[in-house]
């Protein structure tokens, strides 16, 4: 009963506020300057808390939710992951004239030999219905004298767990581009002394495209694999602006024949 009697007296005390609040801009065109510079200083102190309220709620409130992990699997998959990245918020949400070996969070880490950087980073909020992820990469390329740019994800340790030259490793990304250009996916597993290296180009012409990494056709060393990694390289990126909506990783075992 006490709590249904406080909240009653906090509404109540809210609704005079906005009445005096809203009689105050309706008399704000006549009101005497001293009496409007006093408002106007009260209304910026208000105004400051409830902008950071907004803020806070837009982000909690929108979909998709953040650290969402919610994705397609593939039957029979055994490890699946989603980057930090696109997962939640950085501390860091951008940054602009990048340099190369620049780190976005732990697992993502850009780089290019570009003598001079035009290149902007941001991490973006997916608001978009179709998004699963509730955040996204965004990347500015103004003009561009490198000659490679590319976007490395490290997977974690569990990825490497009881890897095997039988596994498929899948990629799914999202990535929309202002203008068509080439991307190639890289996948990187060092075991021992050597690094396996496995190369193919996402479909043109696909928002949602896939790529699937057959370990059978490496020469992969099953009892030393140390650690896994992703390339993302960009052919030609000069005025273009991308975003990665989304990447995920899946791995399943391949059908036996």
């Amino acid at each position: 009963m006490a709590q249904i009697r406080e909240n009653l007296i906090v509404r109540l005390l809210q609704r005079g506020a906005i009445a005096r609040w809203a009689a105050a801009a309706r008399r704000a065109t006549a009101a005497d300057l001293d009496v409007l510079r006093n408002q106007r200083h009260r209304a910026r102190q208000i105004r400051a808390h409830v902008d950071e309220l907004m803020h806070v709620a837009d982000n909690r409130l929108a979909l998709p939710r953040i650290g969402s992990n919610a994705f397609s699997r593939p039957g029979g998959t055994e490890w699946s992951w989603r980057p930090r990245l696109w997962r939640g918020p950085l501390a860091r949400k951008g940054m602009s004239a990048v340099p190369s070996k620049t780190n976005l969070g732990e697992e993502v880490t850009v780089f290019h030999d570009c003598k001079i950087s035009e290149l902007t980073l941001r991490q973006v909020r997916n608001t978009r219905e179709a998004d699963l992820a509730p955040f996204g990469l965004r990347m500015d390329v103004f003009r561009f004298d490198g000659s490679f740019l590319s976007v490395v994800i490290g997977a974690p340790q569990s990825a490497c767990d009881g890897l095997q030259r039988r596994h498929i490793v899948r990629v799914n990304a999202i990535m929309e581009v202002e203008k068509p250009i080439e991307v190639f996916a890289r996948l990187n597993i060092k075991h021992g002394p050597n690094t396996e290296q496995l190369v193919l180009e996402l479909p043109h012409g696909q928002e949602d495209s896939m790529v699937e990494f057959d370990l059978g056709y490496s020469e992969l060393n099953e009892k030393r694999v140390e650690r896994m990694w992703l390339d993302l390289i960009f052919e030609s990126p000069e005025m273009n602006q991308v975003t990665i909506r989304d990447i995920t990783f899946c791995r399943y075992t391949r059908a036996e024949i």
